[in-house]
C-alpha cells in the first residue's frame, strides 16, 4: 500500500470534521439572528396609535339625579275581566286578541236554549198572574158595590180583598221572574264595556263556560301606567307629583317621564315594598300592556362626572378607563357610583378629573404608556386648492 492511499481516510475525516463545525457556526448564527427578531418586532408592536377627535371624551360635570329605584310593570288603569254569568256552552267568539272593539260590541255569544224556554215559562206565568188579578180586583170591586147595597156581607168583602192581595203578590213574583229570565237571556252575549282592544281572549268555540269563567279581557290603551314598586327603606324620600324617569323593556331607545301620582299607604308583608302609581307625560305611554319598566324616581339631583359603560373596562371587581394626557396613554383605575337609569352612564366617584381625556370605546390590545397620535382631517379648502393645482 503506497502512502498517498494510506492518507486517504485521515483526509476524509478531516474534511467531515471541518464541515460539521461549519453547519454549527451557521447555526448558531442563525439562533442569534432568531432571539433578535422578537425584540424587533415587539418593539414594531407598541407603535403610536392613532385615533381621531370623535375618539375622545372629555371628563364634563352633568347632573345625576338620585333616588329610590324604581321597577314594575306598564299596566293599562281601564281594564276588564269579563266572566261567565250564566253556565252555558260557547257558541261563538267574535274577537280576536288585539282587535279594536267599541263600547256595546258582541264578543261572546254563549248558548241560550234553556233559557228562553225558562223566560217563555215566566211569560206566561206572569200573564196568568196579571189575570188572575185582574179577576180578583173585579170581584172585590162588585161585592163592595154589593156590600154598600146591603145586599153583600162584610166577611164576604174581606175575604175578596184577601184573595186580590194574594193575586197581587203572586203577580209581582212572576214579574220579578220574568224580569230575571230577560237578564239571564241578555247575560248569555258579552259585550265590550268600553272602548279598547282584546288584550286576551281566554275560550273558545265549544268550550263549557261555568258560572265565574274567564271569558275575555279588555283593555283601554290610552289609559296605560307604571305601577312600580319601591323599597320601604325609601318611603320617606317618595311624595307625589315628584318626576320620575324610566326605561320600558322593548323601547331600546326610549326614555319615558312621568309623575308620581299616589304612594300606598301599606307595604307588601312579603316583600316589604309600596307600590307607586306613575302617570305617564301626555301622548308618551306605550300602547302595550305588561312590559318590564326600571328608574329611578327624582328626589335629589348633583353634579359629578360620568362615564357610559362602553367606556369602560372591567376586570373582575376592577374598573378601568384609558386616559390619553401629553400624547401618551395611560391605564386609569376608577370608582363608580351609582347608575343612571335614565342615560345608562355611571357616577365617577375618583380616578378621572374635570377636563382630561378618555377614550370613548377602548379596544383590547391597548398598551400603558402608548405614544397617542390624534389625527387632524385636511380642510375642505385646502384640500380644493390642491385639487386645483394638481390638475393644472
Amino acid at each position: 500500500m503506497t502512502r498517498s492511499s494510506r492518507l486517504a481516510p485521515s483526509v476524509s475525516l478531516s474534511l467531515l470534521l471541518s464541515a460539521a463545525l461549519a453547519l454549527t457556526a451557521c447555526g448558531k448564527r442563525e439562533g442569534a439572528a432568531g432571539a433578535a427578531a422578537p425584540g424587533k418586532a415587539a418593539s414594531a408592536a407598541v407603535a403610536a396609535l392613532l385615533v381621531a377627535p370623535e375618539d375622545l371624551r372629555t371628563m364634563s360635570l352633568a347632573s345625576f339625579a338620585f333616588g329610590p329605584v324604581i321597577t314594575g310593570s306598564i299596566q293599562p288603569e281601564k281594564r276588564a275581566d269579563l266572566r261567565a254569568e250564566v253556565s252555558a256552552v260557547v257558541l261563538q267568539v267574535l274577537k280576536e286578541n288585539g282587535e279594536s272593539v267599541r263600547r256595546g260590541d258582541l264578543l261572546v255569544r254563549l248558548d241560550d236554549t234553556s233559557i228562553r224556554d225558562s223566560l217563555a215559562s215566566a211569560e206566561e206565568a206572569a200573564r196568568v198572574s196579571a189575570q188572575s188579578f185582574e179577576q180578583a180586583e173585579r170581584q172585590m170591586q162588585r161585592l163592595k158595590t154589593l156590600q154598600a147595597q146591603g145586599m153583600s156581607s162584610l166577611q164576604a168583602l174581606e175575604d175578596s180583598e184577601l184573595r186580590r192581595n194574594n193575586a197581587q203578590n203572586d203577580l209581582v213574583a212572576a214579574k220579578a221572574r220574568l224580569v230575571q229570565a230577560r237578564q239571564q237571556l241578555h247575560r248569555t252575549e258579552v259585550r265590550a264595556p268600553f272602548d279598547g282592544v282584546v288584550s286576551e281572549r281566554k275560550v273558545s268555540a265549544g268550550d263549557t263556560a261555568q258560572v265565574g269563567k274567564e271569558l275575555v279581557k279588555v283593555m283601554d290603551p290610552r289609559s296605560m301606567r307604571f305601577e312600580g314598586l319601591v323599597s320601604a327603606d325609601r318611603m320617606q324620600e317618595l311624595k307625589p307629583g315628584q318626576t320620575v324617569n324610566f326605561r320600558v323593556n322593548g323601547f331600546a331607545n326610549g326614555e319615558f317621564t312621568g309623575k308620581v301620582r299616589r304612594v300606598d299607604a301599606a307595604a307588601n308583608a312579603t316583600t316589604r315594598q309600596l307600590e307607586v302609581l306613575v302617570d305617564f307625560a301626555p301622548g308618551k305611554a306605550p300602547q302595550v300592556a305588561g312590559l318590564y319598566a326600571e328608574g329611578r324616581v327624582e328626589s335629589g339631583s348633583v353634579s359629578t362626572l360620568m362615564l357610559p359603560e362602553a367606556s369602560l373596562q372591567r376586570s373582575g371587581d376592577l374598573v378601568h378607563a384609558w386616559r390619553v394626557k401629553g400624547g401618551v396613554l395611560k391605564k386609569v383605575a376608577i370608582e363608580l357610583g351609582d347608575r343612571d337609569a335614565r342615560r345608562g352612564e355611571f357616577v365617577v366617584r375618583s380616578g378621572l378629573a374635570v377636563g382630561e381625556q378618555v377614550l370613548r370605546s377602548p379596544g383590547s390590545n391597548l398598551v400603558d404608556g402608548q405614544k397617542v397620535e390624534i389625527a387632524v382631517a385636511a380642510a375642505p379648502a385646502a384640500s380644493g386648492i390642491a385639487q386645483a393645482s394638481a390638475g393644472k
